[in-house]
């Protein structure tokens, strides 16, 4: 058995512990929301208690969830020697301690092989296992997902397909037909159609038992039963043999369109095991919660009551079906059905917290500030690099350009995921999103933790090949610069078989000037 750091007691030794704990629990019934000081010291798992819904399962890659927590949030397991490392916090209640984990995994690579539950039920999740639709999965790289969370730099959870984790033997879940609740902040840019990005209640044997053997949140694009309106991500349930955003399955919300492409989403299901389900979204950046439906469990046999088997999955379906891709930063389940104000009080909290802000660095090369990069040839001094569609491409941005354009054409630097001495650039909007080149050509991509994308994704930057700027060489095709080229991106050398490599304006195409973020 893997050793534990302890965990700390719950309850703080001093009087404003409780005094802050009974006065949330009065405004939440009083339907006031929380007070100002019990919202600056409650974090979800303290909301959810001081509701009468404790936390049973309490998850997170970036910070505590109870304001007295000074546990483990993860381990990780490095690829040079197979040593683990626990990463905790920086204080208690506090955010990840991510240095600690640079640290051990500098110089190799590192693999996410648990995450621990936080609240005293100790319901810690490990790769899963061989499932009905699936082999044995393999664990998230570790640095996949930088992020900004309360101002400090800590790490998400990245999935791809054929990833994933799960507890078959947890404390108390709810089973057969037990009332729960459940949420997790998780990712509108990073999302497929495959089945299946789930978090919550799942079969203790890896296999679909039937209808009503499932209670998770699901997100992404894959509408099961139509009509879904819009193109997605939806926040959905998944009950086993079906994602339901109605008692029919299918959207009776014409309105629910998804939440579109934001990069932090507060997705929420709740369910009373016997009648009546919730679904609900929020932008984790802002504002409050959206009920997309709340009314009866699905009408189709063996969702009423439901026949939640108690094991709890992330990042796959309940039989490991394990297409899909998604993000996990935090996310909790309950013991019975939390208050609408609880869950209120928990969207403002997150909302409180920052996910996505500035890093607090800009205009360098250094690891962690965010820049534009703009073309310095004659013809193109106003052009940036940007992603659009997917591709890499450079196009005007003025001060005038829309919100979404200067996010698009703004990136965070990152030690080069193939070689620490080098470079690798981000998305400011789609977290976990790099530029990589394939066939030469440049592309917005997820980090899928192979040898292959950390390679593609790595350029080593010297001084300018025009005597200006800078220029990013290949890592993997050292003789190859980051060039544009009739106004998209590639990899070009300086004459070649490709037309990108053209030796007319190599030298001004490849070299860039590192700008200050056109996103705030």
């Amino acid at each position: 058995m893997l050793p534990r750091t302890p965990r700390p007691r719950r309850l703080r030794s001093a009087a404003l512990s409780v005094l802050a704990v009974c006065a949330t629990l009065v405004a939440l019934l009083l339907g006031t929301g929380v007070p100002q000081a019990a919202a600056a010291s409650s974090l979800p798992c303290d909301v959810y208690a001081a509701a009468g819904t404790p936390c049973v399962a309490a998850h997170s890659m970036v910070r505590a969830l109870y304001s007295s927590y000074n546990g483990s949030l993860y381990q990780v397991q490095r690829a040079s020697d197979s040593a683990t490392r626990n990463i905790g916090l920086l204080a208690a209640g506090g955010y990840a301690d991510a240095a600690a984990q640079d640290s051990f995994c500098a110089g190799t690579t590192c693999i996410i092989t648990r995450i621990y539950d936080q609240s005293s039920r100790h319901n810690d999740l490990t790769v899963e296992g061989a499932g009905g639709a699936g082999v044995a999965d393999v664990g998230s790289p570790a640095d996949a997902l930088p992020v900004t969370v309360g101002g400090h730099q800590v790490y998400g959870l990245e999935i791809s397909a054929g990833m994933g984790y799960r507890n078959d033997a947890t404390s108390g879940v709810a089973t057969n037909g037990a009332a729960e609740g459940m949420y997790m902040v998780t990712s509108g840019t990073h999302v497929n159609g495959a089945c299946c990005f789930d978090y919550g209640n799942a079969e203790t044997n890896n296999k679909d038992t039937g209808n009503g053997h499932m209670d998770a949140i699901n997100f992404g694009t894959e509408c099961w039963f139509s009509p879904c309106y819009g193109s997605g991500p939806w926040v959905q349930a998944d009950l086993e043999n079906g994602l339901f955003q109605s008692d029919a399955g299918y959207s009776k919300n014409s309105s629910n369109t998804g939440t579109g492409a934001l990069p932090f989403v507060t997705a929420l299901l709740k369910n009373n095991g016997q009648n009546h389900f919730a679904l609900k979204w929020g932008n984790a950046q802002s504002g409050g919660l959206t009920t997309t439906y709340s009314g009866g469990e699905p009408t189709t046999s063996g969702y009423s009551p439901m026949h939640q088997e108690g094991a709890i999955v992330l990042g796959t379906g309940g039989d490991n079906s394990n297409g899909s891709i998604g993000s996990f930063f935090e996310g909790v389940m309950t013991s019975g059905i939390p208050t609408d104000a609880a869950d209120d009080a928990v969207q403002s909290n997150i909302v409180s917290v920052g996910y996505g802000g500035a890093t607090g660095s800009s205009g360098t090369l250094s690891a962690g500030s965010e820049i534009s990069l703009r073309a310095t040839t004659s013809c193109c001094t106003g052009d940036y690099v940007r992603h659009q569609n997917g591709a890499g491409v450079i196009s005007s941005i003025t001060s005038s350009s829309s919100s979404l354009d200067k996010n698009d054409a703004t990136w965070i630097v990152r030690p080069g995921l193939a070689d620490s001495s080098c470079v690798s650039f981000e998305s400011r909007n789609y977290p976990g999103d790099y530029l990589r080149h394939y066939n030469f050509k440049i592309y917005r991509q997820p980090m899928d933790g192979t040898a292959q994308f950390r390679a593609d994704a790595t350029f080593c930057p010297t001084t300018g090949k025009s005597g200006t700027g800078a220029s990013f060489a290949s890592y993997n095709y050292p003789t190859k610069y980051l060039r544009h080229y009739d106004y998209n991106l590639y990899i070009a050398s300086d004459g070649g078989s490709n037309t990108w490599d053209s030796s007319t304006s190599w030298t001004d195409d490849v070299s860039w000037a590192v700008s200050t973020p056109w996103a705030p």
